[in-house]
């Protein structure tokens, strides 16, 4: 596991591989072709200790990315301590609206890096997953959302996202489709009745007394 690899580094090795990502994350989102000498220059540290660290463009790309989207996922479980579980979903889905759109030269570095993953909608596991599942799973044991969804539906439905043009007015055009996303999920739902159906029950009630 890379934690915990990680975890085993001496405090300096630490430095040098958090300060490589902290430049790299920078200079990828700017550029997707940004040179690893470059890279490496800025964050103060030597060819060599570059490549024992990210040995390809690749492995320096996919942990950037990794790092980055498990800040995104950590805020999951932050949200749901704070908010009605349908809240945080709809909440987290804009967090990672505004990720996706503000790392877009980081998404066209991952593209160029591997040609293994075909968009960040196929990238939908390990951290994210995880972050999904949690969500998913508070949303349904409330009612709140239909019951049966599973992560790759719920990445399937929001991979409208990846189309939106980061250089456009992208605010109104994600927020529409995630509200869509968000009817949709709360179709069916078992545990809410929408103001429809209380308005239709408070009438059914009057009606009833008048007779």
């Amino acid at each position: 596991m890379q934690e915990e690899k990680n975890a085993t580094l001496r405090p300096d090795a630490q430095r040098n591989r958090e300060r490589i990502l902290e430049v790299a994350l920078a200079e990828l989102t700017r550029a997707a072709d940004a040179p690893l000498s470059t890279i490496a220059r800025k964050a103060g540290v030597g060819q060599g200790t570059f490549y024992r660290n990210f040995p390809n463009r690749e492995a320096l790309v996919l942990e950037v990315y990794r790092y980055e989207m498990q800040q995104v996922a950590d805020t999951a479980a932050q949200l749901l301590q704070t908010r009605a579980p349908d809240q945080a979903l709809r909440e987290w889905m804009d967090r990672l609206a505004q990720y996706a759109m503000a790392k877009a030269g980081l998404a066209d570095a991952l593209r160029k890096a591997t040609s293994r993953y075909g968009s960040l909608a196929q990238l939908g596991h390990g951290p994210v997953t995880q972050a999904v599942t949690l969500l998913l799973n508070a949303n349904e044991e409330a009612g709140t959302i239909r019951p049966g969804l599973t992560p790759d539906d719920f990445v399937l439905a929001i991979a409208g996202l990846w189309q939106i043009d980061p250089h456009s007015d992208w605010h109104p055009r994600a927020r529409r489709l995630l509200d869509l996303v968000m009817d949709g999920l709360r179709a069916g739902a078992t545990g809410v009745s929408g103001p429809a159906t209380d308005e239709c029950e408070a009438d059914g009630s009057q009606a009833e007394g008048q007779t």
